[in-house]
C-alpha cells in the first residue's frame, strides 16, 4: 500500500486478538455474571458483543481501540449520555461496572457496558419521522451547549483536513504519481471552505449521527453510538441524517431544520457547512482506514485501499465536492 508501515500501537495484538472469553472475562470481572450466550456485532472501530446477564438481561460490550481515546476521553462521552438521559431523550446508557464506574481495562484495553435497545434502524424516515429526529436532535444540541469537552475533538479543517493531509503524506500512503495532485486538492478545498467557518458556533454534537445509528421502535427513535462524539456545529449532525445530494435531500435537510427551530435556533446560512462537512469526512475517512492498516480486518475489507485508482478516485470527488461549493457560493 505504501512506501512506509505505520507502526501499530503496543496493543493492537492484544486488541486484534481479543475473544469471546477475554469479553466474557472482563464482564464479570466488572461484577455481572453472565450466561455464555453472546452475539458478536458488527463494528470496524471497537470490538463489541452483545452478551446476555445470568438475570437474563441483554448488555452490549464495548471495547474501544486502543490509542484512539484517552480515559478522560471516553468518560467525557459517558458524561455527555447521562446528561442527555437526564433530559428523558432516547439513549443508550453505560452501565454501572461497580462502584459507580462506567469504564473498565482488561490488559489495557478499555471496555464499558451499555444498555441494550430494541428496535430496527430506519431504512427511509417518513417526513413526519424526520419531524421528529429534528426536534430530538435539538433537543441534544441544546444539552451539548450547555458543557465543553476539553478531551474530545473539535471539527474544524485543521483536525478533519490538514492534519489528516499530513499525516497521509508523512507516511508515504499516497501513490508518488498521484501525492502532488492530491495534495494540492485537499489545500485548494481547504483554502476555500476555511471562512465559511467563521463564526459558526460550536457545541457538543453525536458527530456521527447517520441512520445506522439510530434504531426505531414502536415508542420511537433511540441514538446510538456516540463513540465520534466531538464539538462541532449543528449541521454536521443535521447533514449525516439527510445526506443526499439531491432536491429530495435538500427538502429532508429542510424537514430536519423546521422541526429542530422549534426547539432551538438553526440559522439558515449554517447550511452552507453541508458541502464542505461532507468534503471533510472524505478525506477523515481515507485518514481513518489508514491509520488502522494493522488490523487484518481493515485490510480485508477494504483491499482496494492504497492503489492510484483509489487515490485518482478520492481525487476526484474532493474536485467535484469543490465545484459544488463554488457553485453554492456563487
Amino acid at each position: 500500500m505504501s512506501e512506509k508501515s505505520i507502526v501499530a500501537h503496543p496493543l493492537a495484538k492484544t486488541f486484534n486478538s481479543l475473544g469471546p472469553e477475554d469479553v466474557l472475562d472482563a464482564v464479570e470481572a466488572g461484577g455481572h455474571k453472565c450466561t455464555g450466550r453472546f452475539i458478536i456485532l458488527n463494528s470496524f472501530e471497537n470490538r463489541v458483543y452483545q452478551l446476555e446477564l445470568d438475570d437474563k438481561r441483554m448488555v452490549v460490550g464495548k471495547f474501544y481501540r486502543p490509542g484512539r481515546w484517552s480515559r478522560e476521553a471516553i468518560l467525557a462521552e459517558h458524561q455527555f449520555l447521562h446528561e442527555i438521559a437526564e433530559e428523558e431523550i432516547p439513549v443508550s446508557q453505560p452501565i454501572d461496572l461497580g462502584d459507580g464506574q462506567t469504564l473498565g481495562e482488561v490488559a489495557g484495553i478499555y471496555y464499558s457496558l451499555f444498555e441494550r435497545v430494541g428496535g430496527r434502524a430506519p431504512e427511509e424516515p417518513s417526513d413526519e419521522q424526520f419531524k421528529i429526529l429534528g426536534r430530538l436532535l435539538a433537543r441534544i444540541h441544546n444539552v451539548g451547549a450547555r458543557g465543553q469537552a476539553p478531551s474530545r475533538l473539535r471539527l474544524t479543517t485543521v483536525s478533519y483536513g490538514s492534519e489528516n493531509l499530513d499525516f497521509l503524506l508523512e507516511n508515504g500512503l499516497i501513490p508518488v504519481e498521484a501525492r502532488e495532485n492530491f495534495a494540492a486538492t485537499v489545500r485548494i478545498l481547504l483554502e476555500r471552505i476555511e471562512p465559511l467557518f467563521n463564526e459558526v458556533p460550536v457545541h457538543r454534537i453525536h458527530g456521527d449521527c447517520h441512520l445506522n445509528n439510530l434504531l426505531w421502535a414502536p415508542a420511537g427513535p433511540t441514538f446510538l453510538d456516540f463513540d465520534d462524539f466531538l464539538e462541532g456545529p449543528a449541521a454536521q449532525d443535521i447533514w449525516l441524517l439527510a445526506p443526499a445530494y439531491d432536491q429530495e435531500g435538500r427538502r429532508q435537510r429542510d424537514l430536519l431544520i423546521e422541526a429542530y427551530s422549534e426547539m432551538r435556533d438553526f440559522h439558515p446560512s449554517w447550511l452552507r457547512l453541508v458541502e464542505p462537512l461532507r468534503a471533510l469526512r472524505f478525506i477523515r475517512y481515507a485518514t481513518w482506514i489508514a491509520r488502522r492498516w494493522d488490523d487484518p480486518t481493515f485490510k480485508r475489507t477494504f483491499n482496494h485501499f492504497g492503489t492510484l485508482q483509489y487515490w485518482q478516485r478520492e481525487m476526484n470527488d474532493l474536485r467535484e465536492q469543490i465545484a459544488r461549493i463554488d457553485y453554492e457560493v456563487l
